[in-house]
């Protein structure tokens, strides 16, 4: 199957990216294999009391890396992440779903993690966040303030200048994350 669409071109499992001559090579994980890795990165997420965030596999070859972001109420700890990955690793030997050698990688999310759904932003009432949307709002795109709010499909912002409140549908998020706050 070979799809086109730009200068980007999908060839079932690869994206080839063409900039200025040269090649960038990304690929794509098989649907059949995304689904299967969530499912036992998310069974074992549950096995050890953690919620799952994110799950990507990258590279291909001896370079397959596995990255898996866990997150709990309070915090991740790496004996968490210790604990997550190995019963994970045993849930991946018994089915097998990628094929070769690969690296396993567990981490929290970071201070700054990304905000993807509403359960993110309700977790996070109260924090600085950045938000950057598809669509302007009062002729902006980018946003940072303290999040007031989320309301069915709608967050409230107020923002740093001024403390004016913003709001901000969820189908019209780019891109959220919280904003490292030191005090």
């Amino acid at each position: 199957m070979l799809l086109f669409s730009g200068n980007h071109f999908i060839i079932e499992k690869a994206q080839f990216l063409l900039k200025s001559g040269q090649t960038t090579f990304f690929f794509v994980m098989d649907r059949n294999v995304e689904e299967k890795i969530r499912a036992l990165a998310a069974q074992a997420a549950d096995e050890c009391g953690h919620e799952l965030v994110e799950v990507s596999l990258l590279g291909r070859g001896k370079r397959t890396l596995l990255r898996v972001f866990i997150d709990r109420e309070g915090g991740v700890t790496l004996n968490d992440c210790e604990v997550f990955s190995r019963r994970l690793e045993a849930l991946l030997d018994v089915e097998d779903p990628i094929a070769g050698s690969y690296t396993l990688e567990v981490s929290s999310p970071g201070l700054d993690r990304p905000l993807k759904n509403p359960k993110d932003f309700r977790r996070s009432i109260g924090k600085l966040v950045r938000i950057v949307t598809k669509e302007n709002i009062n002729n902006r795109s980018f946003f940072l303030g303290r999040l007031v709010g989320v309301n069915g499909d709608l967050l409230r912002l107020s923002v740093s200048e001024g403390g004016e409140e913003v709001v901000i549908p969820f189908d019209i998020i780019s891109k959220a994350r919280l904003e490292i706050e030191l005090k």
